[in-house]
């Protein structure tokens, strides 16, 4: 059986957080550039506030996920349904923020969520595989 500490947890986060967040502030800057309302200051508030509250959420996540993990291999499917159940809390939350901060809940919230739903499927996939391979803070139980 699988062990992983908090601090892999954090680190992972962090590690994720950082790719995440850039994503976030892109997206969120395309689509109101696309839509006519270009605003750096929003995808900067987007994008930190995404930033530390998702960090929380994914602690979270990982730490009920660790609770599946029996082996210390964790296969191709094991992480397509995490990445599954992580898009569906990471894209509402987005949503949610983006509304927030832009003061309305219309097409570009939606937008938003529904582009980095995709960018970031991806990329969370690829976040989880590689960090199957790091060692950093597994022990393997007896």
């Amino acid at each position: 059986m699988i062990n992983e500490s908090h601090e892999r947890s954090i680190v992972k986060g962090i590690s994720w957080r950082i790719i995440a967040t850039t994503d976030t502030f892109l997206v969120v800057f395309i689509i109101t550039c696309l839509l006519d309302q270009c605003s750096v200051e929003n995808a900067l508030k987007i994008g930190g506030i995404e930033f530390f509250l998702k960090l929380l959420i994914y602690y979270g996540h990982e730490r009920v996920w660790i609770q599946f993990i029996k082996s210390f291999t964790f296969s191709k499917q094991q992480s397509l349904l995490k990445t599954i159940s992580w898009r569906l809390l990471a894209t509402t939350t987005t949503f949610l923020i983006s509304g927030a901060v832009l003061n309305e809940f219309n097409q570009i919230a939606l937008f938003i969520a529904l582009l980095e739903l995709i960018s970031k499927f991806i990329l969370y996939y690829i976040h989880e595989r590689i960090w199957i391979k790091i060692p950093l803070g597994l022990k393997k139980n007896n």
